[in-house]
């Protein structure tokens, strides 16, 4: 009976948090779009840090558990959450909002129809998704104290990659999104996908893994060909 009430009390509580940011979002849909985006990009960032710490190799001198504990840094999730709350949240929502305008008043397709979320999902990978890459893997750099030459190169290791591996995953996510979840809730529901989150801040911290070398033969043989990839 005592877990029980414990449940019932859980649920009652996670019931009164979702319905008090449900209202927050039609009140101050910017600002809490913002606020929670920053606190998810933090948690995805965090779960990469993690990742990255429990994949690494032990080294021969630590001799202890104690030398390989897991230590967050903190300055790298400060500056992921702030990517979260000053371009996620800010020009994401603007995003799915102009979106879902320009299809169904300058397009004039039905919502919810086959060639209105297909168009949604297309615009979203040739549009957002390049710049949304672009920005985040240029903020980074710049805030890891790296000059313009040393962005460019960290872009020309992490753009291809970010951008391939996504593009196989994110069309099938948003296809969901944009047929089943209110407009206003879109950006909150892309946020909740944290393996995104974690996926970016993991790659980034990769530098010069090898398995990166297969996606610049890639992007040098499309350059050849005189085809470049955006943003790169």
């Amino acid at each position: 009976e005592i877990t029980s009430l414990k449940e019932r009390k859980w649920y009652l509580s996670l019931a009164l948090a979702v319905e008090k940011l449900m209202n927050s979002l039609s009140v101050h849909p910017v600002k809490t779009q913002a606020i929670s985006s920053a606190i998810l990009w933090g948690v995805g960032d965090l779960s990469a840090q993690y990742i990255t710490h429990s994949a690494a190799p032990k080294k021969p001198l630590q001799l202890s558990d104690s030398d390989a504990k897991f230590t967050i840094n903190w300055n790298r999730l400060a500056v992921t959450s702030m990517f979260g709350f000053g371009f996620v949240g800010s020009v994401g929502h603007f995003w799915y909002e102009g979106l879902d305008k320009f299809i169904r008043f300058k397009l004039q397709l039905m919502p919810k129809s086959v060639r209105s979320v297909g168009t949604k999902v297309a615009m979203d990978g040739i549009i957002f998704g390049p710049l949304h890459l672009f920005v985040f893997f240029t903020y980074m750099g710049l805030c890891a104290g790296k000059n313009l030459p040393q962005v460019k190169e960290d872009l020309k290791r992490n753009y291809v990659p970010a951008l391939i591996l996504e593009g196989g995953v994110w069309p099938v996510v948003q296809v969901f999104n944009f047929w089943y979840v209110p407009v206003k809730y879109q950006l909150l529901y892309v946020n909740f996908y944290l393996l995104d989150r974690a996926f970016l801040s993991w790659l980034e911290q990769q530098k010069d893994a090898p398995w990166k070398k297969l996606f610049a033969s890639f992007h040098s043989t499309n350059e050849k060909g005189g085809h470049r990839c955006g943003g790169g």
